[in-house]
């Protein structure tokens, strides 16, 4: 099988990384398989990008709104002829089962589709003022090239979300993809291009983000910055763009609870909850990863859990039978396991998984048991820190206040549910929670492109992604007043 030759995309051209360098990407369920050769950018590609999308600019920014959309629906076009081929890159890059790679294909296509309609709605104002003779009105302007830099457990569906209002809004776009998930990353850019866009106006460059990621966000030519990544990195990209003054839009980790009271749907909370939990391996920023649980109830929960979470079928994600694939890649699975190692060192009760998965059809892979934690505490590091892999810790709790306390007690704010059919409850909860989403009796997962997504605390800054923030974030106010009396 011949190895897929990744390279840059720049100016319309596609070119190696300067001095030729590469770096090698693996499949998560065979790390034996090298699914691709990449270009290991530096700061000279992040510079040629820079330049060809900041020479782009003035003529993508010059077309209407509506010609922009002519483009960008050809795209749209391309990627839907492609579907299924964008979904087995996303399996072979991540991990993630086909089924869970088509459902993000399909989820960022309709991020697209409603970004693209809510581009022909950048308008401003007319407003009455005192002066006579005088017509006073806003407008909303396009920044200029911007760079996106996205992550690697939603590949296509975080580029769709960030790239259209980018680009529906005028700017052109330096998309620097991560680097377990390069060829997504390359593909949409291609795809972009494909309906026609003059070139220039999206750029891809591959590599680390501490070379190349660094050189776009301390570039004063690039005009925003929006990111999707752990808080760590989040907070390295906000001070660096400080420098100049660059705008930015950070979605970064969260440590996601849902909350079960006693009147609940216990089987409805089990199926949202677990879903939440070990779709895409756990690896969603919004996953369930905290399970809190009022005593009266908590070991009928549990039990139930437990008995969803051992049916859980781990595979190769293209297996048919997947339930859930591997977690993306080498360190990640250390990683994951680590915070295991820590939750058993702290006291907690291993109740099932816990451990890497090997023999047939795992050995050479990155496979983790899905696991949960009972007699978990509220002080231990697995019920603070974003473990980001299948890990669901227990905690219980004697009422509804401590519930809400303990729900937001945590650095992060991000996204959480709760269970329950008592009005008060549910509202009063909504009223306090501490996150950007919330949700009552639906997986802290659950969203809409038509609405915001964005976090409170350290899991996100800036205008949030998504509904109409998503435009007013990649574009700037501009008042006029004209005196015509």
């Amino acid at each position: 099988m011949t190895t897929f030759q990744g390279r840059n995309y720049i100016g319309g051209q596609w070119r190696p990384a300067a001095g030729g360098r590469t770096f090698e990407q693996r499949n998560p369920a065979k790390l034996a398989d090298v699914t691709g050769t990449f270009a290991e950018s530096g700061a000279e590609d992040a510079d040629a990008a820079i330049a060809a999308a900041y020479a782009a600019f003035p003529g993508w920014r010059a077309l209407s709104p509506q010609a922009r959309k002519r483009f960008l629906e050809q795209s749209l076009g391309a990627m839907r002829a492609r579907r299924d081929e964008i979904a087995s890159i996303i399996t072979n890059e991540n991990g993630k089962s086909l089924r869970e790679a088509r459902n993000e294909v399909d989820s960022g296509l309709r991020e697209m589709e409603y970004q693209i309609a809510e581009g022909l709605r950048v308008c401003g104002q007319t407003v009455p003022v005192e002066a006579s003779g005088t017509l006073a009105y806003s407008t909303r302007e396009p920044l200029g090239p911007v760079g996106i830099v996205t992550p690697w457990n939603f590949p296509f569906n975080v580029p769709s979300r960030k790239c259209t209002p980018a680009l529906m809004a005028g700017n052109t776009v330096v998309l620097k993809p991560a680097s377990l998930t390069p060829r997504t990353g390359l593909l949409y850019a291609e795809l972009i291009a494909a309906g026609g866009v003059p070139p220039g106006v999206i750029n891809c460059v591959t590599g680390a983000g501490r070379a190349v990621g660094n050189a776009i966000v301390a570039d004063s030519r690039i005009k925003a910055i929006s990111f999707t990544g752990s808080t760590a990195v989040g907070k390295a990209i906000q001070l660096q763009a400080a420098r100049n003054l660059t705008p930015t839009q950070l979605e970064l980790g969260g440590k996601n609870p849902a909350i079960v009271l006693a009147d609940a749907d216990i089987d409805r909370a089990v199926d949202e909850i677990v879903r939440a939990a070990y779709t895409v391996a756990g690896q969603w920023c919004t996953s369930t990863s905290r399970v809190i649980v009022v005593e009266e109830i908590a070991d009928r929960l549990t039990q139930k859990l437990l008995a969803a979470v051992r049916g859980i079928v781990v595979r190769d994600g293209t297996a048919e039978d997947c339930g859930m694939g591997p977690v993306c890649g080498a360190q990640q699975q250390s990683d994951v396991l680590r915070y295991i190692d820590e939750g058993k060192a702290e006291g907690a009760r291993l109740l099932c998984g816990g451990t890497a998965l090997t023999g047939v059809g795992y050995d050479g892979g990155c496979f983790i048991a899905p696991t949960i934690f009972g007699g978990v505490t509220r002080t231990m590091k697995i019920a603070r820190e974003e473990i980001f892999g299948p890990v669901l810790v227990v905690l219980v709790v004697r009422d509804f206040e401590e519930a809400v306390a303990v729900a937001n007690d945590v650095a992060y704010g991000l996204a959480s549910s709760i269970f329950t059919n008592d009005l008060k409850h549910a509202l009063t909860y909504m009223e306090r929670a501490e996150v950007g989403i919330a949700h009552v009796n639906l997986m802290t997962p659950m969203r809409e492109p038509q609405l915001p997504f964005g976090g409170a605390k350290e899991s996100g800054v800036g205008l949030p992604e998504a509904g109409s923030t998503a435009l007013e974030f990649f574009t700037h106010h501009k008042v006029c007043y004209v005196k015509y009396r």
